[in-house]
């Protein structure tokens, strides 16, 4: 049977930003359904754009919006938190409206760090694939809807993830679960179908590990879409509390 009074929890991220480890920290709860980037299809059916995984996502996934943002709005669970992982930029072309129904939760990374581990899956990325752009045109429009929102910088959650994870729990209106600290190794049942491209590291997981600062410089090709990424990653911390 179907829960009433779903906590719903959206994650709004960019790539390479510990997003799937969030997903694997909500998944421990016992209270928790979790689900990967339903809009994926969508996205890549609007856009166009490449991605390792484009024909298997495009083959398997809904690629109607509408119905997969009724589905979110309207989870068929019995957990009574529902988490759903998505990128910033899957909202592209949508009313985001939908916005007002749920927690949402930007989870934002410094562009540096971010360039150096996408450049190794997508060696020219662009504005929209990074999604501090997107991120920081959503943050504008839910801060003037009135709809709730906090904004949290990976950096923050691998340096104390008990004090980030406790915090958002309170904004989502839940208790925390120490069980949100630890996880098994391995592939996950509720991974996307482009895990075998992405999800290596975190496969190999069971925490989210400590913040390691990274010292490698920029390649040329990347300087001038990180000075670009740099100046939205600034307006995006200015809406953290």
């Amino acid at each position: 049977m179907k829960k009433l009074g779903v906590k719903k929890i959206a994650l709004w991220s960019g790539p390479r930003n510990i997003s799937t480890a969030l997903m694997y920290s909500f998944a421990n709860r016992q209270d928790t359904k979790v689900i990967d980037e339903p809009l994926f299809g969508y996205f890549l059916k609007h856009t166009g754009v490449w991605r390792p995984s484009r024909e298997e996502v495009l083959d398997s996934m809904d690629l109607n919006p509408s119905s997969v943002i009724n589905n979110m709005i309207h989870p068929d669970v019995n957990q009574s938190v529902y988490f759903i992982k998505n990128m910033a930029n899957h909202l592209l072309g949508l009313d985001w409206s939908f916005l007002a129904n749920f927690h949402n939760l930007i989870l934002t990374r410094h562009p540096k760090e971010m360039l150096l581990s996408y450049s190794q899956h997508m060696e020219k990325p662009t504005m929209l694939d990074t999604c501090y752009e997107i991120q920081h045109e959503l943050l504008k429009y839910l801060a003037l809807q009135n709809i709730p929102f906090i904004v949290v910088d990976s950096k923050q959650v691998l340096k104390n993830s008990e004090r980030v994870l406790t915090k958002i729990c309170e904004f989502s209106s839940i208790s925390f679960s120490s069980n949100m600290l630890i996880w098994e190794k391995g592939p996950k049942i509720e991974d996307g179908i482009w895990a075998k491209y992405w999800y290596n590291n975190v496969h190999k997981s069971t925490s989210f590990g400590n913040y390691v600062s990274n010292d490698q410089k920029l390649p040329i090709h990347l300087i001038d879409i990180y000075e670009k990424c740099l100046i939205h990653y600034n307006q995006i911390l200015k809406f953290q509390t």
